[in-house]
C-alpha cells in the first residue's frame, strides 16, 4: 500500500511532525508486522527521524544547518539562489524507514518522523509505503 500526502509549509526552514499521519496509514493498512518507508520527492526538502519531545531540538537543528550552509554565499552559482536548501536536503536525506510491529511504528521514546522543509514556504508532497512481512 502506498499513500501520498500534500502539506503546506509555512517557513523557509521548518520541521513538520508527520508521525501521526504515518501511523494512521499503518493502522488503515491493517499491516501488523513489516516496514514503512517515508519518501520525499523534492530536492530542497527531506525526511528525518529525531526527537519530538523538546521543540528546542528542531530550532537548534535549523540554526545549526544555517550555520553550516548559509543561505547566501558569494561563490554559489546556482541560478535559483537556493544552494543552501539543496545542501540541507542532501544532508538530511530523502527517506526514512521504520519497523512496524503489532501495527505500530517501532520508534524510540523520544523519536518522531519529520518532513524537513528547507526552501519554503511551499506546497509539498511525500509518500508513505507500508510493506508487510
Amino acid at each position: 500500500m502506498i499513500k501520498q500526502w500534500t502539506i503546506q509549509t509555512t517557513k523557509r526552514d521548518e520541521f513538520v511532525d508527520i508521525t501521526s499521519l504515518v501511523q494512521s496509514f499503518i493502522t488503515e493498512s491493517g499491516v501488523q508486522e513489516g516496514v514503512v518507508v517515508v519518501y520525499c520527492p523534492h530536492t530542497t526538502a527531506g525526511i528525518t527521524i529525531n526527537e519530538n519531545a523538546d521543540p528546542d531540538v528542531k530550532r537548534d537543528m535549523i540554526r545549526r544547518f544555517d550555520e553550516l550552509y548559509p543561505w547566501y554565499h558569494s561563490l554559489d552559482r546556482h541560478s535559483e539562489g537556493n544552494t543552501a536548501a539543496h545542501m540541507k536536503a542532501s544532508t538530511v536525506g530523502s527517506s526514512a524507514h521504520v519497523i512496524v510491529t503489532k501495527g505500530q511504528l517501532l520508534l524510540g521514546t523520544w523519536q518522531g518522523i519529520y518532513f524537513c522543509e528547507f526552501d519554503g514556504p511551499r506546497t509539498r508532497t511525500f509518500y508513505v509505503k507500508v510493506i508487510e512481512g
